[in-house]
Order: structure tokens, then C-alpha cells, then sequence
């Protein structure tokens, strides 16, 4: 092994620490609590190894809401690829609605990195990176079988996933009553997703 391919593991090591150690002081204590001075302090490397790394907060946000969608892809399609057969398109729809309703929920700092926060991400044009377009196709492929005719599986798509965030995003903000959650999405599939 060479020198220089040390090195760049090194490097994809720290990076891999930062964007870690980001995540996790942002999910204990929310992203105002993560400054490149904290960081510093949790990896114990100095503030100018981390802007080596990272410009500041945004893209390190950014890099937390790539990891995310990554992570979000492979939550829905586990679901929806475990659902039993007989329960059909809708059984998928639902599994798909709950494991991104829990992804909501379990990781609330990710989830804010990829929808609420400016990580310096292109979203829904040529450039939007990989992670983010496979997130939105995890959705597409389960939700295009149920579009119904004549109407865009696209569209769709982003209808029912803004139906998905405002349930994600009002729940966790306490505005909705949590004995409705399952009923929520009850109806949401069943009125939005016809099979």
C-alpha cells in the first residue's frame, strides 16, 4: 500500500468522523448545537482539519442529508420489499408510508438535514446528487403501481410525499393528536393510493 492511498483512507476516515460526530451531537441536541468548534472538540482535531474537510455547517449538514436519503432508499425499500405478497400494492403503500413515517421519527436531525435545513443541496433538477434521487425513486417505485390512469407517477409521487412530510413534520411538532397516527395514514393510502 502506498503512502498516498494511506492517506486518502485517513482522509475518508476523518470525514466519515465528522459527518458521524455532526449527526450525533445534532440528533442529541439539536443543529444549532453543532459548530465547527464543538466538532473539533468531540474528534479532537483542530477547526482547520475539519474546513480541509468541510467549507462549514452547511456542507456538513449537506453531507448528513445525503447519508439520510441513503439510509431513508434503503428503509422503504426493506418495507416495502417485505411485505407479503397477498397484501399487494396497497400493503406496500402502507409499509412505505409507516417506514418513512418512523425514519421521521427515529432520526428527527437527519430528516431535518434532508427537508428543512439549506445543506447546499440541488433537490428536484439535473444536478441533485445520486442519494437524493434514489430517496425519491424508493418512493416512485411503489407509489407509481397505484397512480392511478392518466395521472403522472411522478406528480404522484411528490403529492404523496408531501402528504408523508406534513404528517412527519406536524406530529413531531406535537400539532397533531398522536392517537390519530395510524389512522392518518389509514386514510392517506386509502384515499391517495386506489389499487
Amino acid at each position: 500500500m502506498s503512502v498516498q492511498e494511506r492517506k486518502e483512507r485517513e482522509r475518508a476516515a476523518r470525514e466519515r468522523l465528522i459527518v458521524a460526530t455532526a449527526r450525533e451531537l445534532a440528533e442529541e441536541q439539536g443543529w444549532d448545537a453543532v459548530t465547527t468548534r464543538r466538532l473539533a472538540e468531540r474528534i479532537e482535531y483542530s477547526q482547520p482539519v475539519l474546513y480541509s474537510h468541510f467549507r462549514g455547517k452547511r456542507e456538513i449538514i449537506g453531507a448528513v442529508a445525503l447519508e439520510g436519503a441513503a439510509e431513508l432508499a434503503a428503509a422503504v425499500r426493506s418495507a416495502t420489499s417485505a411485505t407479503p405478497a397477498a397484501d399487494g400494492p396497497r400493503g406496500r403503500v402502507a409499509a412505505l408510508a409507516h417506514a418513512y413515517l418512523d425514519f421521521a421519527a427515529r432520526h428527527p436531525a437527519v430528516y431535518d438535514a434532508l427537508f428543512q435545513l439549506d445543506g447546499g443541496l440541488a433537490y428536484a433538477r439535473d444536478d441533485t446528487p445520486a442519494p437524493l434521487k434514489d430517496a425519491f425513486a424508493s418512493l416512485l417505485e411503489t407509489l407509481a403501481e397505484v397512480a392511478g390512469d392518466g395521472v403522472d407517477p411522478g406528480a404522484f409521487t411528490e403529492t404523496f410525499w408531501a402528504a408523508l412530510h406534513g404528517l412527519a413534520t406536524l406530529t413531531r411538532a406535537g400539532r397533531l393528536p398522536p392517537e390519530y397516527a395510524a389512522s392518518r395514514v389509514e386514510l392517506l393510502v386509502d384515499r391517495l393510493a386506489r389499487v
